[in-house]
């Protein structure tokens, strides 16, 4: 029944642009082994629940902490899982970006040559919905990226993407999207990559 299932989202290990606060889109950069270690603290939980579909980003920093986590083997990528696109801001910092536009965030701005809060809104709506309509009657597995899954938790919650920049997520965390009495609600938020749930 699609108002039992829960949403798992699991954002990637630690990089080195998202320790360095450098806006990570479709650059392609690996996990630290500081982010392998996150991803492998995840697992003691994953493996032990049962998932009618798992879906990565298609970026390797996602495959790679769905992998080390344990559910590399059922893992289908969904390209709308993949990061906000950045645009001209890639690869740059919020302070760097409000020396010339005060009071930027890519919930309320936007991305020059790049997406914003409607654009992806929409891509977290097709994410819920393959979600939500994936065979079996368990739970889904999502692992994906910082900015993509705030929007997506404010999306399931009514708010708009533009309702992430309320939740702060870490890297390596582990969240539960759900229901309550037939509403969309959050379940579990930013719990930490420690095998402990």
């Amino acid at each position: 029944m699609a108002d039992e299932r829960q949403l798992w989202l699991l954002r990637h290990g630690a990089t080195e642009w998202a320790r360095n606060g450098r806006h990570t889109g479709s650059t392609d950069i690996p996990l630290l082994a500081e982010g392998e270690a996150e991803a492998r603290q995840l697992a003691p939980v994953l493996t032990q629940k049962h998932f009618s579909a798992v879906f990565s980003s298609p970026l390797q920093r996602a495959r790679r902490t769905c992998e080390l986590g344990g559910l590399g083997e059922s893992m289908t990528v969904m390209k709308e899982l993949q990061e906000w696109n950045y645009g001209d801001y890639e690869g740059i910092t919020t302070p760097e970006i409000r020396r010339t536009v005060p009071d930027w965030s890519v919930f309320t701005h936007g991305c020059p040559n790049g997406e914003d809060a409607k654009a992806v809104q929409k891509r977290c709506e097709t994410a819920i919905r393959i979600a939500l309509d994936a065979p079996g009657d368990g739970d889904v597995a999502l692992f994906a990226h910082g900015h993509l899954l705030r929007a997506l938790a404010g999306t399931w919650l009514g708010l708009g993407a533009a309702g992430g920049r309320l939740l702060i997520l870490n890297t390596g965390s582990l969240c539960v999207l759900g229901f309550e009495h037939g509403n969309r609600a959050i379940v579990r938020w930013n719990a930490p990559a420690n095998g402990r749930f």
